[in-house]
């Protein structure tokens, strides 16, 4: 993958599920999973672009965002970042339609909050290091804002 393109897919308009959004590729975690958060993301990776595990090169955990939905669950999502070659042909998905997106563009673009500023910050501050980054999602006048900071273990210091 050249830098500064990322590959997301366009729900299908018709979706139940963000419907005309763009967003990562990635699903849930199945039974099995909840341990294993990595298995269940080269699983989606998989199943909704056709890349295999070996396709994708350095898949490393990045940004885990928790948010409390309306006090009735709390949602947390593993963000994982690889890289794939630009030789690399779009297929066809049951979810929408799969794109390489340039990081300039994505600005103007229509995705959920969360997505938004995960790419906000991995473009500003994550894509110089290799840290994991924890996020809390929150209403910030009326608007959702995430709070960032670095995961990391209190005993290796």
């Amino acid at each position: 993958m050249k830098r500064g393109n990322y590959y997301f897919c366009k729900k299908k308009s018709a979706s139940r599920f963000l419907g005309g959004y763009l967003v990562p590729i990635g699903g849930h975690l199945e039974d099995g999973e909840y341990n294993d958060p990595k298995r269940a993301c080269i699983r989606e990776i998989e199943e909704e672009t056709g890349l295999t595990e070996r396709a994708v090169q350095g898949l490393t955990l990045r940004y885990i965002v928790n948010r409390n939905k309306g006090n009735q669950e709390i949602r947390v999502q593993y963000v994982f970042i690889g890289s794939v070659s630009a030789d690399y042909g779009l297929v066809e998905s049951e979810e929408g339609e799969l794109l390489w997106i340039d990081n300039s563009k994505l600005a103007g673009l229509e995705m959920t909050a969360s997505t938004r500023a995960i790419m906000e910050h991995y473009l500003e501050t994550g894509i110089h290091n290799k840290q994991i980054y924890t996020g809390t999602m929150y209403p910030l006048q009326g608007e959702p804002a995430v709070g960032w900071n670095v995961l990391e273990d209190w005993e290796d210091r």
